[in-house]
């Protein structure tokens, strides 16, 4: 289990804060006096408290008992989403001095408890897994095709090494058809289901990694049609001469295929074999070989074998018998940065270092973490995490009306296909060049094909397009001077994937920015609200969408998350349901799209709220250093986390909020450092 350890310079400090005189009756006075005051007339114990919260029994005792619940309370104060807007404030100065007080607690807390959310055992899913048997036999071939890889990268432009990306690239794109499938594969290897992303989360996460017994008698298939596949040869596999080649007739016979597998079971199950492994091993081989079974075929046999082994598949921490957290050992921490960055198995240096015992040395570390952001399979990274961060599966399924806007569609494609590269080329760029994560806000240039300038309207920054490639597209980089454009929040591609067949839809916009940019996710509906028609009902025909939203929502239980999401989704609204620039609805009227962000920053426009969001910098470093850690992980992020995150902020902004110093903080991390395994862990947020 992975947990999280506070600093030295983090203990110190809470031991300064508990030595203070009185510190803890002036928490206390301040959290009750608070909540008696302002939180208990909704949130007093019975029946029904407002939101299933309730607050009448929180005191200074009991506060800390339950760690979610006390970093929801740093949230929502933090936030300023309580009280509601019609009730009573909080005067800044409370405010402030209730948070300071409510962190101090949360970092005493985890200080003393040291018990974190678990990451369960889990098993690679189908990205991980074609990484791994294609990196573990040194294919130059992929295993089977992933559709998942939203961005196909065409004549080679992506390479880290130089830290600058090309002002032309040549990609293709999912929807393209069976034609962006063709690529070099293993004949006769089906690929098992594509492993679905969890709920704000990723595809990666181990709750949704479990291993079913039809699902391992799957996997016993597919490590023998892997090796068995017609394609399966020498020219393919970069490993055949050291691996597979018989040995000369003359040769210790044993020991070669006990060095050959030595050296390849530790590559496939990611740190040394033992001595009774390896007997296992050799053993299977050298009957076969009694048996007249030529040397290669023994020797594929027992690759599949391998791949099909629960130390290949699984993903796990050993044991430990501490009550309390304690550092992963150097192989698992070359796993932790393998599959973090590459998506795949530790290379043979990672391993070396594991065996050395200095991977975890802080110099080492760091040295390997800049060789890993410079390789080529740093393009993995960028294939997982962006489009699920930014949940751009949602694009495949965004169908706007044809009557409504038939520019969308030509042939038989839609301009959706390349609406989500450009988001995707702007996080590749970001990351090879190491530049600020604020660039992702609002950035100063883009990526554009020809098409996708043709379907930004007015907002087109050049305009000599002049075609509609469907098979491979050029995008070039332009620079961005009209800031309405640029970003991930305002590029088409968000836009349309949040928006219905006829119209915009401010408060799935509103969420999306809520979960994406702010990592704080609103909860789902009540199942008995009915959604908003796409059409205005009669007699509604002459209000804004703002408008008809608020006749929609009165219901008190409503009230709370539509206070946080519809200044964030309302202030996107100037852009129509397929990304085009609009300053009136069709009836007529002016798009209102004004509002404030977080009850302190007012905006106009949509350069004025960016402006809004750029002036919480830090609050969206956090955000993106939770999706990061999460990703890395494979877990939902507990309270304890959140000590960490604030730690990784500090130092990201110290850097000018470079997106390397920010992963390089989430590799240096202690939740990405460390393990437990208590009996009794804080429940991880959802």
């Amino acid at each position: 289990m992975l947990t999280v350890l506070l600093t030295t310079q983090t203990a110190f400090a809470f031991e300064s804060d508990r030595s203070e005189p009185d510190a803890s009756a002036k928490a206390a006075g301040t959290l009750e006096t608070v909540l008696q005051s302002h939180c208990v007339k909704c949130h007093s114990a019975g029946e029904d408290p407002e939101g299933d919260i309730a607050l009448s029994e929180i005191n200074d005792r009991n506060v800390a008992d339950d760690l979610d619940q006390l970093q929801s309370l740093i949230d929502v104060l933090d936030l300023e989403e309580m009280p509601p807007e019609d009730e009573t404030q909080l005067p800044p100065e409370t405010r402030r001095k209730l948070l300071a007080e409510l962190k101090a607690t949360l970092r005493g807390a985890v200080a003393h408890s040291r018990q974190y959310a678990r990451t369960p055992i889990r098993r690679m899913n189908r990205f991980q897994y074609n990484n791994a048997v294609v990196d573990l036999f040194d294919l130059n071939c992929t295993v089977f095709t992933l559709p998942e890889r939203m961005l196909r990268e065409h004549r080679g432009y992506f390479q880290p090494a130089s830290g600058k990306m090309p002002d032309e690239v040549f990609v293709g794109s999912r929807p393209l058809g069976k034609s962006q499938m063709i690529e070099p594969r293993l004949a006769g290897v089906a690929a098992f289901p594509q492993d679905l992303r969890a709920e704000h989360g990723y595809d990666n996460q181990a709750d949704h990694l479990s291993l079913s017994p039809l699902l391992m008698e799957s996997f016993l298939k597919l490590g023998q049609s892997i090796t068995e596949s017609p394609d399966f040869v020498p020219a393919n596999v970069g490993i055949w001469d050291s691996f597979f080649v018989a040995p000369a007739p003359d040769s210790d016979l044993e020991l070669i295929v006990r060095e050959r597998l030595k050296s390849f079971l530790t590559r496939a199950f990611r740190r040394s074999v033992d001595q009774s492994q390896l007997d296992r091993y050799s053993q299977y081989v050298l009957r076969n070989l009694e048996e007249g079974v030529a040397f290669p075929v023994a020797m594929k046999a027992v690759a599949a074998a391998t791949i099909s082994s629960p130390r290949f598949l699984y993903l796990y921490d050993l044991s430990s018998e501490s009550p309390s957290v304690t550092p992963v050992d150097d192989y698992e921490l070359a796993s932790r940065l393998s599959f973090f960055l590459w998506g795949s198995i530790p290379d043979q240096t990672l391993l070396e270092l594991a065996a050395e015992g200095r991977l975890r040395e802080k110099d080492v570390l760091s040295g390997q973490f800049e060789r890993m952001i410079r390789d080529r399979k740093l393009k993995r990274f960028c294939d997982s995490f962006p489009s699920q961060w930014l949940q751009l599966e949602r694009i495949i399924s965004s169908v706007p009306s044809p009557e409504e806007f038939p520019n969308f569609y030509f042939l038989k494609y839609r301009d959706s296909m390349h609406m989500m590269l450009e988001p995707l080329l702007l996080f590749e760029t970001v990351l090879i060049e190491n530049q600020p994560i604020t660039q992702l806000i609002d950035s100063d240039f883009t990526y554009r094909s020809d098409l996708l300038e043709d379907a930004y309207g007015e907002l087109a920054i050049q305009d000599n397009r002049n075609g509609r490639g469907v098979q491979v597209i050029r995008f070039r980089r332009l620079p961005i001077e009209d800031r309405r454009s640029g970003g991930v929040i305002t590029n088409a591609a968000v836009m349309t994937m949040t928006s219905g067949p006829e119209r915009t839809q401010p408060i799935t916009r509103g969420a999306w920015l809520a979960g994406v940019v702010f990592n704080n996710p609103p909860e789902p509906p009540p199942a008995d609200v009915p959604a908003l028609g796409e059409k205005p009902a009669e007699g509604e025909e002459h209000l804004t969408l703002r408008e008809r939203l608020s006749m929609h929502r009165k219901r008190s239980d409503c009230k709370g998350c539509h206070e946080q999401i519809d200044p964030l989704g309302f202030a996107l609204e100037n852009f129509n349901p397929v990304g085009v620039w609009r300053d009136q609805y069709e009836n007529g009227r002016d798009v209102d799209m004004a509002g404030t962000l977080f009850r302190k920053h007012r905006f106009e426009n949509v350069i004025e709220f960016k402006d809004a969001l750029l002036s919480e910098k830090d609050r969206f470093t956090e955000a993106l250093a939770g999706h990061l850690l999460s990703f890395a992980l494979a877990r939902p992020l507990s309270a304890a986390d959140r000590v960490s995150l604030g730690e990784i902020t500090a130092k990201v902004a110290s850097d000018e909020y470079k997106i390397h110093t920010l992963l390089r903080q989430v590799v240096l991390s202690e939740p990405f450092q460390t393990k437990s395994f208590p009996q009794i862990a804080s429940n991880p947020r959802p």
